[in-house]
């Protein structure tokens, strides 16, 4: 019997007569997704399904899908889908990354020249009978400097736009290397320095802990007098509240906004300012870049369906079935190796290493080698996975090596993680037990054996009395379970770490209360996708 798929929001013809062509049934019912409770009548019939963002898949939908195999999503976010409900039954989730990044980056240029030049509001004058020319005086962007958060794949982009139209670059990004920078064309700097010297601000990063409110009212406070900021990344990257207060007293001198904290905004601080510009996310739309997504999804769910291929998948590995039953526990082992040196990272990475010894170097390399680079970049790109990870990774300059040996120590196969920084290197190295878990087996040279769970906190210090005390006293007395205690050092006396398994996020608190000690170089939280 032939799969069966779904498209339960706007396709475009061709994109449907793909799966048509390769001999899959398929029902264009373009409106469906909006009607929760129709998708959870019908779904049950489905392989597969295939959506933009109107339909919702959620943990209900996915309950009534007993057939469905695979999600593909025509377009990068995918906030709609309830992602772990998916892998917890065996759904693989599948996007289209890189398919609207030239229209993405398009539409901030354009918001840049629109609020450079004041031209809606100058449309709407002119329409309405007046003829206005002094009140609309704009700003040239030839020789000024934008700023440029985030210099991966659209924001690259942009960078190579702005450049085109006689700009100078500056970008901020942990992740960009000199090396890359210099092929973009850019300068590279911290952020303070982009606030304090870029005309134009523009920003291109996805919404994590780490970027959310990027730029905070503080932030703002620091970005040059007069300065322009455009926004057609992610809602919440801006405090829009402050912004709209430095447009209003003048500091800001105007903002381009495709993308809102809350959506859809039909409210927003900044509605109703002067030389605001607002568009209803509409970064990727275009025709052209509808069409690719849509045709690239077909063909992705067509592919799975028909041969087992996984491209682009958010949830699995791209390899094999054969594979998939061995290599699950160590795919998952690479992601945290590479998710541990991700959130302890705050510069660039110029290059890593992955190490296979023993029977990991039997594996299939190239997806251990994705896992690692995927999780090491997910803390800062968080729409990453194994497919889009090397894409990304040589984006931002990161040289990545695989080094494969024969069995050399106690353990039958382990994966050892080494990352260069320009100031530093971090090495990690973990195993699979037989029980089919992922272990950490050395840090820093430490060797330990640390399991591994979703909330974890990680310190490093001297070995002296009273740190076991410390952390113990410290998080139970704000009400932190410690799961798992590991600890490790290189000799007496000298450096050591300690890796804690708790059974909630550590707060921010309790942090500032293990620093004030004195005793901990290095206090960290860690959040593993276990």
């Amino acid at each position: 019997m032939a799969p069966k798929v779904l498209v339960s929001d706007k396709l475009s013809e061709t994109a449907v007569q793909i799966f048509r062509d390769r001999g899959i049934e398929v029902d264009f019912l373009p409106d469906v997704g909006k009607d929760k409770e129709k998708l959870i009548e019908i779904i049950g019939e489905y392989d597969g399904l295939a959506i933009r963002s109107a339909t919702k898949v959620t943990e209900k939908v996915l309950a009534a899908a007993k057939n469905l195999k695979v999600i593909g999503r025509a377009g990068i976010g995918v906030d709609n889908v309830d992602i772990p409900a998916a892998s917890q039954r065996g759904v693989i989730v599948m996007n289209t990354p890189f398919g609207n990044s030239i229209t993405t980056a398009e539409h901030a240029i354009a918001l840049m020249m629109a609020v450079a030049r004041q031209i809606p509001a100058a449309d709407a004058s002119t329409q309405a009978g007046k003829w206005e020319k002094s009140k609309f005086m704009g700003v040239e962007l030839t020789g000024k400097t934008l700023g440029v958060i985030g210099a991966g794949n659209i924001g690259g982009i942009v960078c190579d736009r702005a450049r085109g139209l006689k700009m100078k670059v500056i970008a901020y990004d942990p992740f960009l290397s000199e090396e890359r920078a210099a092929q973009l064309g850019v300068e590279k700097v911290d952020l303070d320095e982009l606030l304090g010297r870029a005309d134009f601000i523009t920003l291109h990063v996805p919404l994590t802990d780490k970027t959310r409110n990027i730029l905070s009212a503080e932030n703002i406070a620091k970005t040059k007098k007069g300065v322009r900021i455009i926004n057609c990344a992610r809602g919440g990257l801006v405090d829009e509240e402050a912004l709209a207060e430095a447009i209003r007293s003048g500091h800001v001198a105007g903002a381009g906004f495709d993308v809102f904290a809350v959506e859809p905004a039909t409210d927003s601080p900044l509605f109703g300012l002067p030389n605001v510009v607002c568009t209803p996310h509409l970064g990727a739309s275009t025709r052209e870049a509808q069409e690719n997504v849509a045709l690239q999804v077909a063909e992705q769910i067509s592919d799975y369906l028909l041969t087992g291929a996984v491209t682009n998948a958010l949830n699995m590995p791209s390899v094999t079935a054969e594979e998939a039953r061995v290599m699950g526990p160590w795919i998952k082992l690479a992601g945290h190796l590479g998710a541990f040196v991700g959130q302890l990272t705050d510069e660039p990475i110029e290059e890593i290493n992955v190490l296979l010894d023993g029977s990991a170097s039997k594996m299939n390399v190239k997806a251990l080698e994705c896992a690692v680079v995927a999780g090491l970049l997910k803390p800062a790109v968080s729409e990453v996975n194994m497919v889009s990870a090397p894409v990304i990774a040589a984006d931002r300059g990161i040289k990545v090596s695989v080094t494969t040996q024969e069995k050399s120590g106690t353990f039958d196969g382990y994966l050892k993680l080494t990352a260069k920084t320009p100031t530093r290197q971090r090495a990690i190295a973990g195993t699979v037990f037989s029980d089919g878990k992922p272990r950490f087996i050395q840090i820093k040279g430490i060797t330990i054996d640390a399991e591994i769970g979703r909330h974890m906190l990680y310190t490093t210090n001297k070995d002296v009395p009273g740190i076991i005390g410390a952390l113990g006293e410290t998080l139970g007395g704000h009400g932190v379970n410690i799961a798992n205690f590991t600890l490790g050092r290189t000799a007496p006396g000298g450096d050591a770490i300690a890796l804690l398994y708790v059974d909630a996020p550590v707060p921010e608190t309790v942090l500032d209360a293990l620093r004030k000690t004195e005793l901990f170089q290095n206090v960290a939280p860690l959040e593993f996708e276990v």
